[in-house]
C-alpha cells in the first residue's frame, strides 16, 4: 500500500487480538507507556527552561505540562493508529479470511442513506425557510441515525457486491464521494447478504424483516436465498492505492 484512504482501526485492532489469541500483550499498552515516558522527559526540559521568566515563575512547570499533554495525546493517537495499521498489515498477509476486493467501480444507489450522505454537508449553504426539513441539520441527522454506509461495487463483468464503510474511518480528510474517483484496493469481511433494493432509504427505515441482510452465521448454516439477486456484504477494514510494481 502506498496510500492509504480508509481504515477502520477498531474493527483492525479486534482482528489482531483474535488473531493472535490473546497471547501476546496489547500493542496499546506499549505505545502508551513509551509515549509517557517521553511526555514525562520533555515537561521537565521545558519547565527547566522558562523557570527562569519572573513573569512565569513556578506556573512554568504547570503550564508546560498542560501543553506537552495535549502534545502527547495526539502523539499517541497517532503513533497507535500507525503501530495498528503496520501490524494489521503484515498480519493479514496471507489470511484468506481477509478478502481482498480491486477493480471496482463504487457507487451509491441515488435512493440510499450513503448517497444522501455523499450530499447533506453541502446542504448547510441551502436555503431553508420554505423547505418541510432544516436541510442544514439533515447531515448531523444522518451521521447520529447510522454509523455504516452501504456502497454497491461493481467489477468489469458486471458483478456486485455491497461494501459497508464506518464512516468515521476515512483518513487524510477523505470521504465517501472520493471513493467512486479512486483505483482502490479494498480489504473486507464477508459479513451477510442482501439485495440492492434493501440499500434503498425506504427499505432501510422498513421494519419488514425480508429487507434485512442474511448474517454470516446464516450463510454458514446454508440458508442462502434462493435468488440471483442477493449480493455479497463486505465490512471494510481497509481501503488503500496499492503499488502494482
Amino acid at each position: 500500500m502506498i496510500k492509504i484512504v480508509y481504515f477502520d482501526e477498531e474493527s483492525a485492532s479486534d482482528y489482531l487480538d483474535i488473531s493472535v489469541g490473546g497471547k501476546s500483550v496489547s500493542t496499546s499498552e506499549h505505545v502508551k507507556e513509551r509515549t509517557r515516558d517521553m511526555q514525562a522527559r520533555v515537561e521537565t526540559s521545558v519547565a527547566a527552561k522558562l523557570s527562569w521568566l519572573p513573569f512565569i515563575g513556578a506556573s512554568a512547570e504547570t503550564s508546560a505540562g498542560v501543553d506537552v499533554s495535549s502534545a502527547g495525546r495526539s502523539l499517541l493517537s497517532k503513533t497507535l493508529s500507525n503501530t495498528i495499521l503496520t501490524d494489521y498489515l503484515a498480519q493479514v498477509t496471507d489470511d484468506e479470511r481477509i478478502t481482498r476486493l480491486s477493480g471496482l467501480r463504487v457507487t451509491a444507489p441515488e435512493d440510499s442513506m450513503a448517497y444522501m450522505k455523499m450530499f447533506t454537508p453541502y446542504m448547510v449553504i441551502a436555503k431553508t425557510e420554505d423547505q418541510g426539513i432544516d436541510l442544514a441539520r439533515l447531515d448531523e441527522a444522518l451521521a447520529g441515525a447510522k454509523g455504516y454506509y452501504e456502497l454497491l461495487g461493481e467489477d468489469a463483468n458486471g458483478s456486485k457486491r455491497v461494501l459497508r464503510f464506518n464512516i468515521k474511518a476515512f483518513r487524510n480528510n477523505y470521504g465517501l464521494t472520493d471513493l467512486s474517483r479512486m483505483r482502490l484496493v479494498f480489504h473486507g469481511v464477508l459479513v451477510g447478504q442482501t439485495t440492492e433494493h434493501g440499500l434503498g432509504m425506504q427499505a432501510e427505515m422498513s421494519v419488514e424483516t425480508d429487507n434485512q441482510p442474511l448474517t454470516a452465521a446464516e450463510l454458514v448454516d446454508g440458508k442462502l436465498a434462493k435468488s440471483d439477486d442477493l449480493l455479497d456484504v463486505y465490512d471494510v477494514i481497509l481501503a488503500g492505492v496499492q503499488h502494482d510494481g
